[in-house]
This record gives C-alpha cells, structure tokens and sequence, in this order.
C-alpha cells in the first residue's frame, strides 16, 4: 500500500491545528467593594496591582479582538484578555485610567436596552449606576473596544425566539448605531449559554463571543474566560493563568 501523501506537498493545504485557549479575564465593576454579594466588584487600588502583576510577567492585556487577531496571526503568547461585563459608570473613573497607565487595552460589554439604568437584574446589592450613550462614547474614544451584553441583560438559554433575537441581533445594531463602529463581541448575560444561543450570535455576525465555562461548546462563539476579583492577589492569578493553561486543550477555531 502506498504511504499517504502529504496534504501541502500534494498542493492542498493543511487544515490549521487547533491552537490553545487564549487566557481571558473577567471583571465587572471597579469602585467600592465593601457591600459585593455576587464579588463583582475590585477596587482601583486592586486593578492597579493586578495590571502590574502582568506587565512583570511580560504580559499585556488587550480587547479581546486584538487578542483574537493576534492569534490569528500566530502571535500574542503575550497577550491576556481583558473584559469589563455590564457597562457601569466606575468604568470610566475606575479602571479606563489604570488601562491607559499601564498601556492596556481591553472589551467593555455593555446593554444598549439599560442606558443610564442600573443593575436591576442583581437582587442582592447596592444599585449600581450603568453608562448612558454619551459615557459608552468616551470609553470608545479611549481605545476601548466595545461589545455587547445583550440589550437589558437577560438568560438567553431561557428566552424565546423573538427575545433572543432582541438581545443578540438587536444590540448589536443599537450598539453599532451608537459609536459608529463594528461590534463585534458579544458576552452572554450570567455566563450561561447553550447551542441554540451560540447560532444565535454566530448569526448575529459577531466575530466572537465571551462565556464562563462553556465546556464542550469551547470555541470562538464560546470563550471561556477567568473570573477576577477582590481577592485576587498576585499568587491567585499565577495560579489561575497556571490552572488556566493546564485544564483548556486546544480548541478548533482558536
């Protein structure tokens, strides 16, 4: 029997190799942590350190986009991602400064439905503002790259077919109406997602989309991504990024 032939020396391309899972962090709000029930929150003196634990490491964090570009490439094994879930106002005051100091880029999720609302859907917790048009503009304008949440935050694995295609395929227009540019991420609302979502977006046309822990959905529509928190000293984040590189096998796509 002859051997087989080798798909480029016989011409043909080879199909590319599933790469590793790039390493995405997970924030929320960045202020007072002192009311937190649901630990979504870090304060600016807590960023600080957590960036520069990074930037000593060798590490950058970046928007997801560039992330995802960068591996495309073959490049950005020293490139983190960082998102901002939700869209509240301490974004502007409490991390975009810490960003910009330390030469980081980074994806702000926001909900074009809850514009200058608050964070209704939490019912434990002190009531924290969300950014109106005019503050999702000044992030854009800071280098920011801004993706959606879906329109009022809402479990899509429970929603029905006209909701889902409001929160998914609607904000992304409202959000693109809004800045002027391409959204091209997209975060599912709590983390939770199911197949049927992930046609949703893929759909939708965005390039990609951020998760929690997706398991076997793992992929560019399913990002898994680490959460990040108060207690997060520079020990844990090595742990995490270890922990991290260890248990995501190399996905399809990535």
């Amino acid at each position: 029997m002859a051997a087989p032939v080798d798909s480029v020396a016989a011409g043909r391309p080879s199909a590319p190799r599933p790469g590793p899972v790039p390493w995405v962090a997970m924030y929320h709000s960045v202020g007072d942590c002192s009311d937190d029930p649901y630990r979504i929150t870090v304060t600016p003196g807590r960023l600080e350190r957590q960036l520069a634990w990074l930037r000593r490491r060798g590490l950058r964090g970046v928007s997801v986009a560039e992330l995802l570009a960068a591996r495309a490439r073959g490049e950005g094994r020293d490139l983190v991602g960082l998102t901002f879930d939700d869209g509240y106002t301490d974004f502007l005051t409490g991390a975009l400064p810490l960003l910009q100091r330390f030469r980081c880029g980074a994806t702000l999720f926001v909900l074009p439905g809850r514009l200058g609302g608050d964070n209704a859907w939490d019912p434990l917790g002190p009531r924290k503002p969300l950014l109106t048009a005019d503050g999702i503009r000044r992030a854009a304008d800071g280098g920011v790259e801004i993706g959606s949440h879906g329109l009022t935050h809402v479990d899509l694995t429970r929603a029905d077919d006209a909701t889902l295609t409001a929160e998914v395929a609607g904000s992304r227009a409202r959000i693109e109406e809004l800045t002027g540019a391409p959204a091209a991420g997209f975060c599912y609302p709590y983390g939770t997602v199911d197949a049927r979502a992930v046609e949703a977006v893929r759909k939708a046309g965005y390039a990609y989309a951020c998760a929690i822990d997706p398991g076997p959905l793992t992929g560019p529509h399913a990002l898994p991504r680490a959460h990040v928190g108060q207690n997060d000293t520079a020990w844990r984040l090595h742990l995490k990024l270890r922990l991290h590189r260890l248990r995501r096998r190399p996905v399809e796509g990535l």
